[in-house]
């Protein structure tokens, strides 16, 4: 289970000769995500996502309030909960020097996982994401897909209760998108907690059981994607976002 309470994170801009300006990316977030369901987590460019998810992860401290992952927080527990906790980012850059397989053995290695059971995890991993074809290829040369694939099955190497996704899907093809989609299905019928960022809105309302909708760093609606378009008298969760905000002019 992951809670998020009251979270705000504050940064400072420059707006002219030594002159700054303080303002929220995100601004007194609170919600939960319970075991055996995947929250989605929508917004625009800019509305907070990547750093809300940033401080979920343990990358980034917030400035007020609290991040608990099964009850426990980073201040108190940091080592325990990054064990337990898998965080997939859309920029992160993998070595494109190393193979597949080597890439996996450090990762195994970093997590503390016990040797007697990494041969048989990586092979799991690489039958799961269908990865057989290029485990032993440079990392440079893999496509767009096997190193998104790749990224996911490194996260996922140690088996954690809690996923955090941002943009898992993000520029692939058709194939490698459900390779993932159905992945993160099969974790949370395992009980495991997932919180799924994405732009792509239809993807949510088909894989998430409820979604927060987030606009210039504030939560403007959660609930199901059912009800969230219940109550805003809409027909998806696109056009609900935008009558929540007043139109595509105000989501910037």
């Amino acid at each position: 289970m992951i809670e998020i309470k009251n979270v705000s994170k504050v940064f400072e801009k420059e707006i002219g000769k030594r002159k700054k300006e303080k303002f929220y990316a995100d601004n007194n977030i609170s919600f939960s995500v319970n075991d055996g369901e995947i929250l989605g987590l929508l917004g625009p460019n800019g509305a907070g996502k990547t750093t809300l998810l940033r401080m979920i992860a343990g990358i980034m401290k917030p400035t007020e309030g609290e991040i608990l992952i099964d009850k426990k927080s980073y201040k108190k527990n940091a080592i325990e909960v990054k064990k337990n906790i898998s965080f997939l980012s859309g920029n992160t850059k993998l070595y494109k020097d190393m193979s597949c397989i080597e890439l996996l053995k450090m990762c195994a290695s970093y997590y503390g996982m016990d040797k007697k059971i990494v041969g048989s995890r990586i092979d799991e991993v690489v039958k799961r994401f269908d990865m057989s074809s290029f485990k032993n290829q440079r990392i440079g040369n893999l496509s767009t897909g096997q190193t998104q694939r790749l990224g996911v099955a490194r996260c996922v190497l140690h088996d954690p209760h809690n996923y955090v996704l941002d943009e898992a899907t993000s520029g692939l093809d058709i194939i490698s998108s459900q390779v993932i989609l159905d992945f993160i299905k099969e974790e949370k019928e395992k009980g495991k907690c997932v919180i799924y960022s994405t732009h792509y809105m239809e993807e949510a309302e088909n894989i998430c059981d409820r979604v927060v909708l987030i606009n210039k760093g504030e939560i403007i609606a959660i609930g199901t994607p059912s009800e969230i378009v219940k109550e805003t008298k809409t027909t998806n969760i696109r056009d609900a976002f935008f009558k929540l905000i007043g139109g595509v002019k105000n989501g910037h």
